[in-house]
């Protein structure tokens, strides 16, 4: 009998680290389903559209913000506002990725000039986790702001000035 004992231990030993158990142990978690959204009385789904929308307001509420989206979005945008009756679109620079608990937000701004860009970034960060969050019950899982211009406010000349600054310069090297 105690032959079989140590053999039982050596089996024990050998299966501890076999590939199939070490692939075992490895393989992700299973992913944990929010209890808020998954309840003995049914299923609630948030589309991707509802998180896009709430980042894109909440990215606009942070004071700095003078504009989402980049220079071709803005441009679209300022065309479909130029139709009588077309709202804003409030998506307009956000993209998103929703999971069954999760969400992750990828959001473009143009800054004004003279905000501290890294804490600009900072607040739209925390302002879009807080409402996703807290309208949604999904957790957000990073924030991605890519600041693709800054807004120079130079007051009625606006289109004047921009123009000249826009314009090439002769080289000041031959």
């Amino acid at each position: 009998m105690s032959e079989n004992k140590n053999d039982d231990k050596t089996i024990q030993k050998n299966t501890e680290n076999t590939p199939a158990t070490q692939a075992a142990e490895n393989a992700p978690a299973k992913p944990v389903r929010n209890t808020k959204l998954h309840t003995s009385h049914g299923t609630t789904t948030i589309e991707d559209v509802v998180v896009s929308k709430i980042a894109g307001l909440a990215a606009r509420e942070v004071s700095g913000v003078h504009a989402l989206g980049g220079n071709a979005a803005r441009m679209v945008g300022a065309i479909r506002e130029s139709f009588v009756g077309q709202n804003t679109n409030v998506q307009q620079g956000v993209s998103v990725e929703v999971g069954e608990s999760q969400a992750a937000v990828d959001v473009a701004i143009v800054a004004e000039y003279g905000v501290a860009i890294h804490e600009l970034a900072e607040a739209i960060r925390r302002n879009i986790i807080n409402s996703i969050e807290r309208m949604t019950g999904l957790e957000v899982t990073e924030v991605n702001v890519t600041v693709h211009d800054v807004h120079l406010d130079l007051g009625d000349d606006d289109d004047d000035v921009q123009a000249a600054i826009e314009q090439p310069t002769q080289a000041r090297v031959q």
